[in-house]
């Protein structure tokens, strides 16, 4: 698919572009992430793209608008520049005649990404804070999106608990029956949706922009020593939501974690909710992956029950 990708990328540059080489980025994704690389002088020297089936079009626009309000809403924060979001015919001459072709293509400026040091972790925490600050209107989006390759709903709600309950759980909990997990997980994670508001009697959080999938590989920095943040699941909610998530599969940095508190200081009763929010993304994990994660839900239930 080389040549339609390579006119493909000279059409949104706006610039000429000669594939050098293409390789592919390991990943655990549906679709593929490659790294090209273009043989002519002038910029860009090499571009990031993911490429999937037609099908994954919706998810790589919906990754693109995320990219774009995160771009506009931070000065501090480096995140990724959409190039272009499109379908091209990969036909190349050498396919079977009348073979579908027709591919879903995300281009993103190339970022050389290396793992935070404690400086640019405490950037992270300071600029967070700062998109943090980003408000909007109401909780959610005025758009859909994906959490990973899961469609996320964000129907926009005044009330923050309604809002998590049925845009969040409540359609996690629905996937879980229809894979037939264990009903009693299903039955106490129902409970758990009726009874939450108690994590909420003495604190109001406001509709701050969100990142949405902010966890240890979704964070890196460039070769300036900047945060860099991407592949995000963006809507307005409670703040806590997107730190809780650092905690999940592996904590930030703590400088990280000191100069978010030193910007913004949590709520005590984040020590509970943090699990609570992280809830949305073990049931995730589990409606994608099974495994593990169908017991650690099970138990981060039961572990929530007990706190009410």
């Amino acid at each position: 698919m080389s040549p339609a990708l390579q006119d493909f990328i000279t059409r949104h540059t706006g610039r000429p572009f000669k594939v050098e080489s293409v390789t592919p980025i390991a990943g655990g994704s549906p679709w593929r992430a490659l790294s090209i690389d273009n043989t002519r002088t002038g910029t860009p020297k090499r571009i990031f793209a993911k490429v999937g089936s037609e099908t994954h079009l919706r998810i790589f626009a919906a990754e693109a608008d995320g990219l774009t309000r995160l771009r506009a809403a931070t000065a501090t924060l480096r995140v990724p520049t959409v190039i272009a979001c499109d379908t091209l015919d990969a036909a190349d001459g050498e396919g079977d005649e009348g073979a579908e072709t027709l591919q879903a293509v995300l281009l993103l400026e190339w970022i050389d990404l290396a793992p935070l040091s404690p400086p640019a972790a405490a950037l992270l925490g300071h600029s967070l804070a700062d998109l943090h600050s980003t408000r909007g209107e109401r909780f959610g989006l005025d758009r859909d999106n994906f959490i990973g390759a899961t469609p996320q709903r964000n129907t926009q709600d005044d009330d923050w608990v309604r809002f998590w309950q049925h845009h969040r759980l409540q359609p996690q909990l629905a996937l879980c029956a229809k894979h037939r997990y264990p009903s009693r997980m299903i039955d106490r994670g129902e409970r758990l949706l009726a009874d939450c508001g108690a994590f909420f009697r003495d604190y109001r959080p406001v509709p701050s922009l969100l990142h949405g999938d902010l966890w240890a590989g979704n964070v890196a920095q460039d070769e300036l020593g900047l945060p860099v943040i991407y592949d995000p699941a963006v809507y307005h909610g409670d703040r806590e939501a997107d730190i809780a998530m650092t905690e999940l599969f592996g904590r930030f940095p703590t400088d990280f974690y000191a100069a978010y508190h030193n910007a913004w200081p949590l709520d005590v009763g984040y020590g509970v909710r943090k699990h609570f929010y992280n809830l949305y993304h073990v049931l995730n994990h589990a409606n994608l992956f099974a495994g593990d994660y169908v017991r650690r839900g099970e138990t981060m239930i039961e572990s929530l029950l007990a706190e009410l």
